[in-house]
């Protein structure tokens, strides 16, 4: 039940100031940071991390909120998801961002409750993109901006030891015991 999963404060965050409050609240979830740093990522990382997978995905998404919005558009869901997905890597590239690996128990789906839906528009109140987030994907891409969510969160423990691989070494990794392993390690007995 212990897992490693990743996150990315996206540069709007950082420009926002809301870095700290962001790793604030990951922590008070009982989440342990085991590796961080500032960077901009290599092409090959920006490419990884932001598979041709993530096309259509992507694609369809933004498609749906453009038509629950009333936006026509003659683009289809590949050229959607291709246009985003090109400016999704050139984000990574060319802005400063905060690479974190964190551990704790159900550490993925926990993280995935605490930021919300990619969504911004769909995040509830008292999320990371529900509280902070303004933007929808739809406004976003008809702009041609990426969408300011804040972070990236790994969707699945699958995605999670990809993403912690492709952006950590091993010896970037730390291991250190934190105050809530106390309460979820050693379970008081009843």
């Amino acid at each position: 039940m212990i897992e490693r999963t990743l996150v990315l404060l996206k540069p709007d965050a950082i420009q926002r100031g809301l870095s700290g409050e962001i790793l604030l609240r990951l922590e008070r979830a009982g989440l342990k940071i085991i590796g961080m740093k500032m960077l901009k990522a290599s092409e090959d990382v920006a490419k990884k991390h932001y598979s041709d997978k993530l096309i259509p995905i992507v694609g369809a998404k933004t498609k749906k909120d453009w038509d629950a919005a009333g936006v026509k558009s003659d683009q289809t869901i590949e050229q959607i998801g291709t246009t985003i997905v090109a400016s999704l890597r050139k984000m990574l590239m060319n802005h400063a961002l905060v690479a974190v690996c964190l551990e704790g128990v159900s550490a993925v789906e926990n993280v995935r409750k605490i930021v919300g839906p990619t969504g911004c528009k769909d995040a509830a109140p008292g999320t990371i993109r529900g509280d902070f987030g303004h933007c929808s994907l739809g406004y976003a891409s008809i702009r041609k901006k990426n969408i300011a969510n804040l972070i990236h969160a790994s969707g699945n423990k699958e995605e999670a030891d990809f993403e912690v691989k492709l952006w950590f070494t091993q010896e970037e990794l730390f291991t250190y015991k934190s105050v809530h392993e106390d309460y979820t390690m050693h379970m008081i007995d009843w």
